[in-house]
């Protein structure tokens, strides 16, 4: 832990670091756990969620910040991004590419404790119960640069397969750009894989760095990368916090890999889990007028809404699509009204596509036939106003005109496998449905 001399405000982010999330926000923590992996993470520090705390109280930096920000060795271009004890994705401000003059520095870390109390970080946090009093940290970090040349690039990236929980990797990158053109949709990007073919080093360092944080966390992860000419960099790392079926998967793969056990595999998995296992398809035989990226399974039917306001408005009286170019954080309110999202553009870690999965609501994103208008959008041709009804499917990627017939598939291997270590556990082999069977086994665990 810190002693006593310790600066109050500022932690160097090194392996030595031993603080909660609470205090240093779960970005820099991650970063920690990078560090004492040995994996490459660039030089900085970390601004703690109390310093955020006496800002938002006292509208003015805490005394002695200042003087501490003076001390810390600084490279010539940082970035400063928030990273609260809880993730909320996109929610509050960054700052990138910034030459640390005192004031510039100052000013910085202002904007970034304002943007705590947005009116889109308070609408996140009310939706997802996180307390309004914690605070964000800040981390300061050496510039590594994506788009410095044509072997530079950023990516973001599961261990595993977020949609199956299938043991592949996957993800995706942009050559020659920074991080926030993959996070934001704006960009066409390419399948992480493409990074084997391209930059077989930062491939295999990633690969690498997969197996040991897998390791670390005994859990699949998720990553965000920049590569610098050839030279690969981490810079945010979390649990992968999968849903449904994948979920379950993965669950049952890491017993059978040994990294938890059976008992831990139960505990992982959740009644909500079971709820969401037999992914929702629509039937075949429907008119699919446009397909794109599924990046969260299931069917979501409602009327079109083009705005996030305009969704919020429409929910009221039944369910609604959000159909955008591509989504941002001003968004959230809409993307919490809406029973399922379609985007024009977008991939697998776009700003849509992270808080559909948060949200567990079916989504499609880089929809690349649809053109969204004023009054109506373009699909393939069809133009469709606002206020009719379209279908969706998460898992396949395809937008149908109307309310779809819906089919549900059935258990597949590693629920059965999973259900019958939770019999076990519990001895009781009576005829129940599967969330009594698991809860009946998560009792006798806990019990333990």
């Amino acid at each position: 832990m810190v002693s006593r001399d310790a600066p109050r405000w500022v932690r160097r982010l090194s392996a030595d670091l031993d603080e909660p999330p609470e205090v240093i926000g779960g970005k820099a923590h991650g970063l920690v756990v990078l560090h004492r992996l040995g994996l490459p993470v660039p030089a900085g520090f970390v601004v703690t969620t109390a310093a955020c705390r006496a800002f938002l109280r006292d509208g003015r930096l805490p005394d002695g910040l200042r003087d501490e920000l003076a001390a810390a060795t600084l490279p010539p271009v940082v970035s400063v991004r928030s990273g609260a004890a809880v993730s909320m994705p996109g929610m509050m401000d960054t700052v990138l590419n910034l030459r640390p003059a005192p004031d510039a520095l100052e000013d910085a870390l202002q904007a970034v404790f304002s943007s705590w109390n947005t009116p889109r970080a308070r609408t996140y946090r009310t939706l997802n119960g996180i307390p309004h009093d914690l605070g964000t940290a800040v981390v300061v970090q050496q510039m590594v640069f994506g788009d410095r040349d044509e072997r530079s690039g950023s990516g973001v990236a599961f261990s595993r397969d977020p949609n199956s929980g299938e043991d592949v990797p996957f993800g995706e990158v942009l050559f020659g750009q920074q991080g926030d053109a993959v996070v934001s949709g704006r960009s066409l990007t390419l399948p992480l894989e493409a990074l084997a073919e391209r930059e077989p080093l930062v491939w295999r360092g990633l690969r690498d760095a997969f197996g040991r944080i897998e390791q670390h966390y005994r859990d699949a992860c998720y990553v965000e990368f920049t590569f610098e000419s050839g030279v690969l960099w981490l810079l945010q790392v979390r649990r992968g916090r999968f849903g449904g079926a994948a979920a379950v998967r993965v669950a049952t793969d890491l017993a059978d890999e040994g990294a938890i056990d059976r008992g831990e595999a139960l505990l992982r998995v959740s009644a909500q889990h079971l709820a969401h296992v037999r992914t929702p398809r629509i039937a075949p035989g429907a008119e699919v007028l446009a397909r794109g990226l599924g990046v969260c399974p299931g069917v979501a039917a409602g009327r079109v809404a083009l705005t996030a306001d305009a969704a919020v408005r429409m929910a009221a009286d039944g369910p609604v699509v959000l159909v955008r170019p591509e989504t941002s954080p001003e968004d959230i309110r809409g993307l919490a009204a809406a029973t399922g999202i379609v985007t024009a553009r977008g991939g697998p870690a776009s700003h849509a596509a992270v808080v559909a999965r948060s949200m567990g609501k079916p989504a499609v994103v880089g929809v690349t036939d649809l053109v969204v208008g004023t009054h109506s959008v373009s699909l393939r041709g069809h133009e469709v106003g606002a206020g009719a009804v379209i279908g969706l499917d998460g898992t396949g990627g395809e937008v149908v005109l109307g309310t779809p017939r819906v089919v549900t598939g059935a258990a597949d291997a590693h629920l059965g496998r999973l259900l019958e270590w939770a019999d076990e556990v519990s001895g009781d082999r009576s005829e129940r449905d599967e969330a009594a069977r698991l809860e009946a086994a998560h009792a006798v665990l806990r019990r333990r």
